[in-house]
C-alpha cells in the first residue's frame, strides 16, 4: 500500500456528505492537500463492487477511476469528471459491503445524471462574489461542525446570508435536487444488480445520527444536501419495496472488506492500537493480516514473517498476501528475499500495474545493476496503466543511473519533477538531458518540451 501526496481543489463536487479532509501521514502539513492511497487489493475490491453498478447505470467502467483518500471521515464524492473519491473512513466504518456498494451506487447516479457538468453551468450563472460567499459560508458550517463548535451552522448561515441572494438559494436548491436524484438512481441500480438497499439505508441513517448536533436549528434552504431525516424517510419508503431488501451480503465480499479494514488499520494506525484491536488470541485472517503489517512496519520482520507465511499457506490464491511478503522484505532491507514472492503475486494477478511497479521497485532495491534492465521493462509496462504515478519516472531515473545512462536518468528525473510540480528541478534536469542527447532525437525533443513547459510555468 502506497501513499501519494496530492493537492486538489474542486470548485464543485457532487458528494454524499461534505466533510473536511484530514491527513494521516506523519508530518504532513494540514494544507498539503488530500493524500491518495494506491493499493491493488483495495482498488480491486472497489472495482469488484462498482462494476455491476456502472453497467446498470450505463457508465463505461473503463472511463471511471475510483480513488481512495486517507481520511477517517465517512465520505465520498464525484469530482473532476468521471472520478469517484472514497474516504478510508467509509471503508473502515462500514459494517457491511452493502453500505459501500450503496455509496458507489449513489455516486454513480451523479455521474450518469451529468450532475457535475450541470452544476458547473449553474455556478456560471452566479456572480463570483456570491459563489465565494456561499463556499466560505459552507466551509464555516462544515468546519465548525466537524470540530464540534456549537453554533457553527448559524454562523455559516450568517456569512452566506450576507453575500447571497436568489442565485445562491437557487444553486443550493439545485444541489439538493441532485442529491435526491442520485439517491433514487442508486435504488434503481441496486435493484438492477439484485443488491439489497439495506446497506445504503443503514449508512445514511448513521450519517443522519452523526449530524444531529451540527444541524441543530439549521436553515434547510441553506444546505447543499436534503435534511438528513427527511432524506431517510424517503429512502426507507422506497428501499423497503425492493425484493432484495433482506438479501444477505456476499460472504466473499464480507471477507474482502474485513481484510481491507485490517490492512488499513495495519498501515495507518499505531502498532499498539492494532494489537489491541486484533489481539494474538484472534487467529482469523484479518487479525493476522493486521498484526503482521504492524510488526513489519516497526521493523520486527522476525515475528512478522511467520504470520505472513501462515496467510499465504491458508489462502495461497490471494496475490495480496504474497505482495505483502515481498513488500515486508523490501522495506526491511532484504529486497532480494522478496523477489520470489512478488513474482508469485504477479503470476496470480498478471496485469496489475501496481504490482508490476512494486516488482520493479524491489529489483531496484537490491542495488544490483544486473537487475536494472528488467526493472526498466517492468516500469514501462506499469506506466501503460499507471500513467498518473510520478514515482514511476523517479524509479526509471534510478534504473538508468544504475546502468550508467546519465542522459536518460536526467530525462526521467525531469519527467518526475514536472509531474510532481517541481518546476525548478524539472527545468534543471531537462536542460542537462537536452545537452546530452543528439539534437532532433525523440529524447532531445521531449527534453526540449520539458524545458519549454517549465520555463513558461516559471514565468
Amino acid at each position: 500500500m502506497r501513499l501519494i501526496q496530492r493537492a486538489a481543489a474542486f470548485l464543485a463536487a457532487a458528494s454524499l456528505v461534505l466533510t473536511s479532509p484530514t491527513a494521516w501521514a506523519a508530518g504532513k502539513k494540514p494544507n498539503a492537500g488530500p493524500s491518495i492511497i494506491r493499493d491493488a487489493e483495495i482498488e480491486g475490491l472497489l472495482r469488484n463492487m462498482s462494476r455491476p453498478i456502472f453497467k446498470a447505470a450505463g457508465i463505461n467502467a473503463g472511463a471511471v477511476k475510483v480513488y481512495v483518500i486517507a481520511d477517517d471521515n465517512i465520505n465520498a464524492f464525484v469530482a473532476g469528471g468521471q472520478r469517484i473519491f472514497i474516504h478510508t473512513g467509509l471503508l473502515t466504518k462500514a459494517h457491511t459491503p452493502g453500505e459501500v456498494i450503496g455509496v458507489l451506487a449513489h455516486e454513480s447516479g451523479h455521474i450518469a445524471g451529468g450532475h457535475l457538468a450541470r452544476l458547473n453551468n449553474e455556478l456560471a450563472q452566479a456572480s463570483t462574489e456570491r459563489i465565494i460567499g456561499m463556499l466560505i459560508g459552507a466551509a464555516a458550517m462544515v468546519g465548525g461542525a466537524a470540530a464540534g463548535v456549537q453554533g457553527a451552522s448559524k454562523a455559516g448561515s450568517g456569512i452566506m446570508a450576507g453575500s447571497q441572494g436568489i442565485a445562491q438559494r437557487n444553486l443550493l436548491a439545485y444541489q439538493r435536487s441532485m442529491e435526491a436524484a442520485a439517491d433514487q438512481a442508486a435504488l434503481k441500480y441496486l435493484a438492477a444488480t439484485k443488491e439489497s438497499p439495506a446497506g445504503m439505508l443503514s449508512l445514511f441513517e448513521q450519517l443522519a445520527n452523526n449530524s444531529l448536533a451540527s444541524l441543530d436549528r439549521a436553515d434547510p434552504y441553506l444546505q447543499s444536501h436534503p435534511m438528513p431525516f427527511d432524506r431517510i424517510q424517503t429512502l426507507q419508503q422506497e428501499a423497503k419495496k425492493s425484493p432484495y431488501y433482506e438479501k444477505a451480503d456476499d460472504p466473499g465480499l464480507v471477507l474482502r472488506l474485513s481484510l481491507a479494514k485490517a490492512k488499513l488499520a495495519g498501515f495507518m494506525e499505531p502498532p499498539q492500537k492494532v494489537f489491541q484491536r486484533y489481539p494474538s488470541s484472534d487467529n482469523s485472517l484479518p487479525a493476522r493480516y493486521a498484526r503482521s503489517i504492524a510488526m513489519f512496519r516497526r521493523g520486527d520482520i522476525k515475528n512478522a514473517m511467520p504470520i505472513i507465511d501462515s496467510l499465504t499457506r491458508d489462502l495461497p490464491e490471494s496475490p495480496y498476501f504474497w505482495e505483502l511478503k515481498a513488500q515486508a522484505y523490501m522495506e526491511n532491507g532484504q529486497a532480494a528475499k522478496g523477489i520470489p514472492a512478488i513474482r508469485k503475486a504477479r503470476q496470480l494477478l498478471p496485469n496489475n500495474g501496481l504490482l508490476t511497479h512494486l516488482h520493479a521497485a524491489i529489483l531496484l532495491a537490491t542495488e544490483d545493476p544486473s537487475q536494472a534492465d528488467e526493472a526498466l521493462s517492468l516500469l514501462r509496462l506499469a506506466k501503460k496503466t499507471e500513467a498518473d504515478m510520478p514515482v514511476i519516472y523517479k524509479d526509471m531515473a534510478r534504473a538508468y543511473g544504475m546502468k550508467g545512462d546519465a542522459a536518460r536518468a536526467d530525462l526521467a528525473a525531469a519527467e518526475f519533477a514536472w509531474a510532481s510540480g517541481d518546476r525548478d528541478l524539472a527545468l534543471k534536469k531537462a536542460k542537462l538531458a537536452q545537452d546530452r542527447f543528439k539534437r532532433g532525437t525523440p529524447e532531445w525533443l521531449r527534453a526540449n518540451d520539458l524545458v519549454t513547459f517549465a520555463s513558461s510555468a516559471k514565468g
